[in-house]
């Protein structure tokens, strides 16, 4: 078992108390049976993050839907874990459902995550999010600093040129201008772009 699995049975088991239902579903390895307990009426929704991270961690794109909700949660475990899921999935859907996430003003409280899987994932929908992410924070009293310092430091990773305009911007804001210099190093001489390494644009 991986850390990240044990991390999270850990977790899913002191909400399940005694429920006989998290045996079973944290025993079994028929993906037949996780996939049901997806879409089972009545299912509390720990078994549904359990099942849905064994899943994916298989392989079974069956997981996908309910990994995108969890992505979302306002749990900030929740959403780590099925970050984590999702990243090792390899469902091409991932990165346009995270920039969709990210992106989302409504929800901008709950889209670190979404934001640190765009980086991970490195897809081609990855640095137009962050840049637009990101410019949204640099507002007066913005209170998201955390997605702001993950965009700018997502950045820098990704290595983008498209991205010297919004950090430039961001020096300006004391609470972000270090992670910007960072990132402003990491990047290519203006005019250029970093490739993404091979294989990643498919996903």
């Amino acid at each position: 078992m991986d850390e990240a699995l044990r991390s999270l049975t850990e977790r899913v088991r002191a909400e399940a108390g005694d429920c006989p239902a998290f045996e079973r579903l944290a025993a079994t390895d028929d993906p037949d049976t996780l996939a049901a307990a997806l879409t089972e009426q009545g299912q509390p929704l720990w078994a549904r993050e359990l099942v849905a991270f064994r899943l994916a961690t298989a392989g079974d794109r069956r997981a996908f839907e309910a990994l995108v909700l969890l992505l979302n949660h306002r749990d900030p475990a929740r959403c780590a874990s099925a970050a984590h899921a999702l990243a090792r999935l390899g469902d091409p859907r991932t990165a346009r459902a995270a920039a969709a996430l990210a992106t989302n003003e409504l929800r901008v409280a709950y889209a670190l995550q979404p934001v640190r899987l765009l980086v991970e994932l490195r897809a081609p929908e990855a640095v137009p999010a962050l840049i637009t992410v990101l410019h949204r924070r640099l507002r007066p009293h913005d209170p998201y600093r955390r997605v702001a310092l993950a965009c700018a430091e997502g950045l820098g990773t990704l290595g983008d040129g498209r991205a010297r305009p919004v950090l430039n911007e961001a020096l300006a804001h004391p609470a972000l201008a270090e992670t910007a210099v960072r990132a402003l190093a990491r990047l290519p001489a203006a005019g250029g772009r970093r490739t993404a390494p091979p294989g990643t644009a498919d996903r």
